[in-house]
């Protein structure tokens, strides 16, 4: 099945999308270091099942999404996420985001819980909830440390130098057991290589940090409201960015009012979509059929 290339836009910005199928639509957000062609094995499945999967090159990670004013608050990207459900159909669709695209994904659904059936995150918990296991688990704080380096000026020519050795390293440790596909690193390193990616990316790090802004304050509101829309989480059990045991930990049936179920991946690592695909489409088709849009 050779996927469609769309393109959605929103507040002036241009961005780059595959779809397959035709049905109910399941709209994917890709994190970091990546692009949506980890998301190769679900368009194919989902589309099959009767879904139409959309997975979108999120703000800044090509020139025609970052803006003039450099705005990267996990607001400003749930608002495009929101604006692209809005585009792709009349009702609520299925949002799965991983790494970034979940932390994306969870402001969304809170943002506008309407417009969504489902939300699966893959890799990232409960933003609030790692946060507070990130300070108090100095093995995390030590596999996050790459966070800390990224707020050093000038750190995105590192990231992107002798190939994007860098990323590259990072994908690897982070999925330890993953024979990486040649093809997956190839469009990960060409879209890094593209004009402001690199910075663009770093500054969803930075912008995290913010505190004081109008869009973090935003941001803040939307990501410690309760998430209403039924929600599940799936981690690689081999994760070597975000433990299992950091993962499920803070998921909290608390902070999602509307449900939630976790799932670990066996063998998997941070890319668990990627590497062990069947079992995750399977967990993806179940949880679908079980909140229909």
């Amino acid at each position: 099945m050779t996927p469609e290339t769309l393109t959605l836009t929103h507040a002036g910005l241009a961005f780059t999308a595959h779809a397959a199928g035709a049905g109910p639509v399941v709209l994917m957000l890709h994190g970091f270091p990546d692009t949506p062609a980890t998301f190769a094995h679900q368009l194919g499945a989902l589309a099959e099942a009767g879904y139409r999967p959309v997975a979108v090159t999120m703000r800044g990670y090509e020139p025609s999404s970052q803006p003039e004013d450099g705005d990267y608050h996990a607001v400003r990207m749930a608002e495009d996420v929101t604006a692209f459900a809005a585009a792709l159909s009349d009702g609520p669709v299925h949002l799965v985001g991983h790494d970034w695209g979940a932390n994306i994904a969870y402001a969304a659904a809170s943002l506008a819980p309407e417009r969504f059936a489902s939300l699966t995150t893959i890799a990232v918990p409960h933003p609030v909830r790692f946060g507070e296991a990130f300070a108090a688990n100095a093995e995390q704080q030590a596999r996050s440390a790459y966070i800390l380096a990224f707020q050093t000026p000038g750190f995105e020519e590192q990231i992107i130098a002798d190939d994007c050795a860098y990323l590259e390293a990072l994908w690897r440790a982070w999925s330890p057991g993953w024979d990486i596909p040649a093809q997956l690193l190839a469009a990960m390193k060409a879209t890094f290589r593209q004009p402001g990616v690199a910075r663009a990316a770093l500054e969803y790090y930075r912008q995290a940090f913010d505190a004081v802004s109008p869009a973090a304050q935003e941001t803040a509101a939307l990501l410690t409201r309760p998430i209403t829309v039924p929600t599940l989480g799936i981690c690689g059990a081999e994760d070597q960015c975000i433990t299992q045991d950091v993962f499920l930990g803070a998921m909290r049936e608390s902070d999602f009012p509307g449900g939630l179920e976790t799932r670990s991946i066996p063998g998997a690592g941070h890319f668990c979509h990627a590497e062990a695909p069947e079992a995750v489409n399977a967990a993806l088709l179940d949880w679908f059929a079980r909140h229909p849009a």
